[in-house]
């Protein structure tokens, strides 16, 4: 098969989160992973009387409850409305805060996240091979556009994707078209002539085979296929593995 473009998934796809780079925290005498020392750090100059033990718990409850909601219809959360959840979990007036006072806890949590995933070595030199001859996206599910695009520079390949296209800005998860659509339509290709890569059968497999694109599944770990997914037309272990099959 011939393809016009190459789309990707971001997460577990083209990087890979390790939480071991996250900042560790001690949590009622146990050592965590977590942002919520960064984000307490913050929240004190506003909010004294909240202790870590309370800043870590309400920020895994409103990851709780936005997976919850996400679950429903596949409708992005987007990670205003999340943090949103958080001070309400706290106890906390954001209106009453500084203006721009969220937004600073999330650009923390952004960069905690960017700093935390790993751009596989091998991945620049395939993608600078692929953006010779294809036109290449991103199409993320992921609460915040300026986490993926930090990732990206910080990785050296932003400027090879046409259009990186995150579901808070569209407001729709994989597996749902609309996401997908909004990547094709910016790169002004049809689905039959382009190749998703993603690692998730549910997510990326099930929706870009929804739309009727060829789908490369990364599948590190040769996990049997879900119920009601259909077979990719290729799988995979390693993103390296698409130079023989794009024969590169």
């Amino acid at each position: 098969m011939t393809y016009t473009a190459v789309l990707f998934d971001l997460f577990d796809t083209l990087v890979r989160f390790d939480r071991e780079r996250m900042p560790e925290i001690q949590i009622n005498g146990k050592a965590v992973r977590s942002s919520a020392g960064m984000l307490h750090a913050i929240l004190q100059t506003q909010a004294p009387q909240i202790g870590l033990e309370r800043c870590y718990e309400a920020l895994g409850e409103s990851w709780r409850e936005a997976e919850r909601l996400r679950a429903i219809d596949h409708r992005e959360v987007p990670a205003a409305a999340r943090f949103a959840h958080f001070f309400r979990r706290l106890g906390l007036d954001e209106a009453a805060l500084p203006s721009g006072f969220g937004r600073t806890l999330i650009d923390a949590h952004r960069g905690a996240l960017g700093r935390a995933a790993e751009f596989p070595a091998h991945h620049r030199p395939l993608l600078r091979r692929l953006a010779e001859r294809y036109r290449l996206a991103v199409v993320s599910n992921f609460d915040y556009t300026p986490t993926a695009l930090d990732i990206l520079e910080r990785a050296g390949v932003v400027e090879l994707f046409e259009t990186i296209v995150v579901s808070d800005e569209v407001g729709w998860r994989k597996p749902r078209r609309d996401i997908f659509d909004a990547a094709l339509g910016r790169l002004g290709v049809r689905a039959e002539e382009s190749l998703f890569v993603g690692d998730r059968a549910d997510m990326d497999v099930l929706g870009a085979q929804r739309i009727g694109m060829d789908v490369a599944w990364i599948n590190r770990d040769g996990e049997p296929l879900p119920s009601g997914v259909a077979p990719p037309t290729y799988e995979i272990r390693d993103l390296g593995e698409l130079a023989s099959i794009l024969k590169l």
